[in-house]
């Protein structure tokens, strides 16, 4: 049996911002499709995290630092997610740098923006989120 995964309409647009759609854009990659690039992947990276697809997570995250689980299920209380702004990709061979601000809540709580700088490579033809770098004060 799949783990909870939570359903999004196909009609809406993604949760990444793309107005094509989910079913256009990140639903694609979560269902097997593969990345072009690594911003690409880190947007649907964020869309996996907004529909608590752990398993997506985990399939795209390099083995040399994935953790064994990330109990997004189990989250309290448990993020809503506000939206995606990309500030820059650089890429320079089989590596990628993705800098990017995610706005989310947690409960009834105020916005929070979480800045990272995420590293990526490139391996067999497909990206994997490596690490990241969070370069100041979440707010």
């Amino acid at each position: 049996m799949r783990p909870y995964v939570q359903a999004i309409d196909t009609l809406t647009p993604c949760p990444c911002g793309n107005d094509a759609g989910y079913a256009r854009c990140c639903g694609l990659l979560h269902e097997g499709g593969v990345a072009t690039t690594a911003e690409q992947l880190m947007r649907s990276r964020y869309s996996a995290y907004v529909l608590k697809r752990e398993d997506y997570l985990l399939a795209t995250w390099h083995d040399s630092t994935r953790p064994a689980h990330l109990k997004l299920a189990a989250q309290q209380p448990a993020p809503t997610w506000l939206g995606l702004t990309v500030k820059r990709h650089e890429t320079s061979g089989d590596q990628a740098v993705v800098e990017f601000v995610a706005r989310l809540r947690y409960g009834g709580g105020k916005a929070q923006r979480m800045h990272e700088i995420s590293r990526f490579v490139r391996e067999g033809g497909r990206w994997f989120y490596v690490d990241g770098e969070f370069p100041g004060k979440v707010d």
